[in-house]
């Protein structure tokens, strides 16, 4: 059994890199070449929203997006509900997207703002995700992850009951299973990038005998592709140019998905290139990062994480504590491991 102050670390270091990826990533351009010439290379720090940004707009340097607040709300549930269940969720997102004005707002997803509409018109939490298609259930799915630290199989039956409301679709519950059950196996002492990557495929397999059948390529063999890409002996930027022509950084479960594990294993982990690389392969590069950073911090723990980074998380998002987050998941966690 995982030491409680172990599972704290982990589970803290998953939060924060889910808030860290989606910061750091926010700026970024619509591009690689775009991202690249606008900060004349590699991100190097957390910058504020580009003016020119459809969603983005207007948000200051170290500022989560919708990824991270889905995410905490989500987890709040979780500790509200002492588990995951179909009406917390939808409960959760509901309360979000009212509180966010989501009806007006441009960063709102597009399967999500259409299963909120139904949510908030009283139909049923069970049918409202059964056409939600877009990467919505994978970029906040962290927190299942956290809950069951080794137990892959209870992560993805957890990410179905996640996905419901709004993203009911095979295609998204595989994305959003693969992300949960390689968090859950990254959280597991001495694991390897191998093992998470073994139990990101296996979610993504599993994940899609669940949900309305739908349009979407195979997540599965899609992160094979990423991490081919990942491993090639080209430079660094060739790579990621690589990744967002031949993979994809959309709001696609089957694009981003596949490209946040093979941002993960091109940085090895390190939360840092982590961060910078997915930036870099821009588009809706702070989910990519989101999802990669809270694979590596799960994995890492929060001691990976400079002072500072977390200082500027901390004080851009001061309505959110997430160490108190972190807490009310670890004692879930532990509970479950016991």
């Amino acid at each position: 059994m995982t030491q409680t102050t172990d599972l704290y670390s982990m589970v803290l270091g998953g939060l924060m890199g889910q808030a860290f990826g989606d910061a750091f990533a926010m700026p970024a351009a619509m591009r690689p070449e775009d991202t690249w010439k606008r900060y004349n290379g590699w991100l190097e720090t957390f910058h504020p929203g580009l003016d020119d940004h459809p969603a983005h707009h207007g948000l200051h340097a170290g500022r989560i997006t919708d990824d991270t607040e889905q995410a905490i709300a989500l987890a709040e549930s979780f500790i509200e509900d002492q588990g995951v269940t179909v009406d917390g969720v939808a409960r959760a997102i509901v309360r979000w997207y009212e509180r966010v004005g989501g009806d007006e707002s441009s960063y709102v997803g597009p399967s999500t703002r259409r299963a909120c509409q139904a949510l908030r018109a009283g139909a049923d939490p069970r049918k409202t995700g059964i056409h939600g298609d877009t990467d919505g259930g994978a970029m906040r799915v962290s927190p299942v992850g956290l809950i069951n630290p080794g137990n892959i199989d209870r992560a993805i039956a957890d990410t179905v009951t996640a996905c419901m409301p709004t993203h009911f679709t095979d295609v998204a519950i595989s994305g959003a299973a693969a992300v949960a059950a390689a968090i859950a196996a990254a959280m597991v002492p001495g694991s390897s990038m191998d093992d998470i990557i073994a139990a990101a495929k296996y979610g993504a397999v599993e994940g899609r005998s669940h949900g309305e059948v739908w349009l979407g390529a195979s997540i599965n063999r899609r992160i094979d592709l990423a991490i081919d890409i990942a491993r090639r002996d080209t430079s660094e930027y060739e790579r990621i140019v690589d990744m967002f022509d031949l993979v994809g950084s959309t709001l696609m479960t089957s694009e981003t998905v596949p490209s946040a594990f093979g941002m993960l294993v091109m940085s090895d982990g390190d939360l840092m290139r982590c961060a910078q690389y997915s930036a870099a392969i821009s588009g809706d590069a702070d989910t990519v990062a989101a999802i990669a950073c809270a694979i590596a911090g799960a994995w890492k723990g929060i001691q990976a994480f400079p002072a500072d980074v977390i200082r500027t998380l901390e004080s851009a998002n001061p309505e959110y504590d997430f160490r108190g987050v972190a807490q009310g998941l670890t004692k879930i966690a532990q509970e479950r491991s016991a």
